[in-house]
């Protein structure tokens, strides 16, 4: 099997899903899908159900990505490693896309013909300055740190609900007039990026249960030294810090009917929990999807996201996205008109093998094996997990679908925690600026696989979507709205409940 010979967009068999709020059906044609057969439907449903005692881990628990699971290391490289399934032949296609993730873009014109056409403005010059070590981003930290792996989206309402039609409940919004729909803060020479992120913090203490305490840091974003004068009066911005990337694959071959069957918008079952789909529109395909990846599963595909981070990001064109100017918005006249990377013979800036070749390697990112889950203290934590009903949102389990030419992510077991859904996470976690159908107080569950292996990937332990709580312990206590009880529970628990449920979470 050559690099080229796995295909990312051609429709083998499309699935199609009514949805209610789409005019029209919403389909998976992104994936090579083999339909379940009503035994395997009734097998999935047996090894994914809940667990009814915790004095031992489940069945394949350890192996939180089913055969793709990968050995834990002890260095900061766990999470780049491929699935451990992969074929020989598929491990060169992957180290090809590691090397196109990695490598330095540079400005046009340049000898270096397939590495030009960076910028002009931009917030990083590769797709691992902000994945760094394929882990998550931080905030800036001190004065003389950069945002390099964090930055503002922005956008204004819009005045009429463009996608209403194909679309119920989208919220409509329009990039800001100046700076479009992120903020970069890097610039090629002769342009003025567009802007320095300051943050500031306020201490905030929250008393626990047996006279302990936590404090929670309240952080306040400002977009200063604007490079290309004010802001729209009703610019809403958003801070986000880069996602760890594995398991990525696993998570697009979710059936989309698995994740809907989550949903729960009115609350029916009066759990006090109401996860929605974010449907979106999928610029690959011409037509709603749902929403999977970013922090509110604002993007369907895998590909669609990697070509928005090329453009938004690193300022490279693709098939997807092909101004060549980036995110250059037409009040930037110098930034349009500089040079660029489109050329007739090379196409975009990365074309589409290139493309193709970076979706691959970030499909199949491995996801490392969970550690002591048979430990005494790591069951009680799970069950301290599942009584406070925290699975109400992070779904442990889940079976992919099968895929024809996907071997990797082909009905296996996975554990990432997650239900793909968004959630009203309530005001303090608010940014609000909507995205799709998500509003401005919702954010897609994020996974949690992997989620104890933060400080040794990343040097931090970091967390939620703008890396504000500086432990797991901080980022529970950030939850309101829908998780409000789940929150209020843990800070009234005994403490040896407490460390029980922290101890489970860096287990994942």
């Amino acid at each position: 099997m050559t690099m080229n010979s796995r295909p990312t967009s051609t429709v083998l068999l499309a699935i199609v899903i009514p949805i209610a709020g789409v005019a029209g059906p919403l389909d998976e044609r992104h994936l090579h899908i083999s339909p379940r057969t009503q035994v395997e439907t009734a097998r999935v449903a047996s090894v994914t159900a809940a667990p009814t005692t915790f004095d031992a881990a489940q069945p394949f628990e350890g192996n939180a990505a089913g055969a793709a699971t990968v050995r834990t290391t002890g260095t900061a490289n766990a999470f780049s490693q491929p699935s451990a399934n992969i074929s020989f032949e598929d491990e060169l296609t992957f180290k090809v896309g590691n090397g196109l993730f990695r490598k330095l873009w540079v400005s046009s014109p340049s000898s270096t013909l397939t590495s030009d056409g960076l910028g002009p403005l931009y917030n990083a010059r590769s797709c691992q300055r902000c994945h760094i070590k394929d882990g998550r981003g931080h905030p800036p930290e001190g004065p003389d740190d950069t945002a390099i792996s964090m930055f503002l989206r922005v956008s204004i309402p819009a005045p009429h609900r463009s996608l209403a039609d194909e679309i119920e409940g989208y919220i409509a919004t329009l990039p800001e007039p100046t700076y479009g729909n992120q903020m970069q803060d890097f610039s090629l020479p002769g342009h003025p990026a567009e802007y320095r992120l300051e943050v500031k913090y306020d201490e905030k203490v929250v008393p626990l249960s047996g006279g302990a305490a936590a404090s929670l840091r309240m952080p306040t974003y400002t977009a200063t030294d604007l490079g290309y004068g004010p802001l729209h009066a009703d610019a809403m911005l958003s801070p986000r810090v880069a996602p760890q990337m594995i398991g990525l694959g696993l998570l697009e071959a979710i059936p989309a009917a698995d994740i809907l069957a989550l949903a729960d918008p009115y609350d029916v079952n009066g759990d006090g929990i109401s996860g929605r789909p974010n449907i979106v529109w999928s610029v690959e395909f011409d037509q709603p999807m749902l929403g999977r990846f970013g922090l509110k599963a604002g993007t369907p595909t895998i590909r669609q996201q990697s070509a928005a981070a090329f453009v938004g990001d690193i300022g490279i064109s693709s098939p997807l996205f092909p101004d060549p100017w980036g995110e250059c918005t037409q009040r930037q006249w110098d930034c349009r008109a500089a040079p660029h990377g489109n050329t007739d013979i090379r196409g975009f800036e990365i074309d589409a093998a290139g493309l193709d070749l970076v979706t691959f390697y970030s499909r199949n990112l491995g996801v490392p094996a969970r550690r002591a889950v048979d430990d005494p203290q790591v069951l009680r934590g799970k069950q301290v997990f599942y009584d406070t009903g925290c699975t109400g949102c992070h779904q442990p389990s889940f079976v992919t679908h099968r895929l024809v030419d996907q071997p990797e992510q082909s009905f296996q077991l996975i554990w990432p925690y997650t239900d793909m859904l968004v959630h009203d996470m309530g005001p303090g976690l608010a940014d609000n600026r909507p995205e799709g159908r998500a509003s401005g107080t919702e954010w897609r569950t994020p996974p949690l696989w992997g989620i104890g292996l933060t400080r040794q990937v990343s040097g931090h332990a970091y967390f939620l979507h703008d890396g504000r709580a500086r432990s797991l312990l901080e980022a529970v206590l950030w939850h309101g709205g829908e998780a409000q009880a789940q929150r209020d529970a843990v800070v009234v628990m005994p403490p040896a409940d407490g460390a029980a449920l922290i101890e489970f979470l860096e287990s994942l």
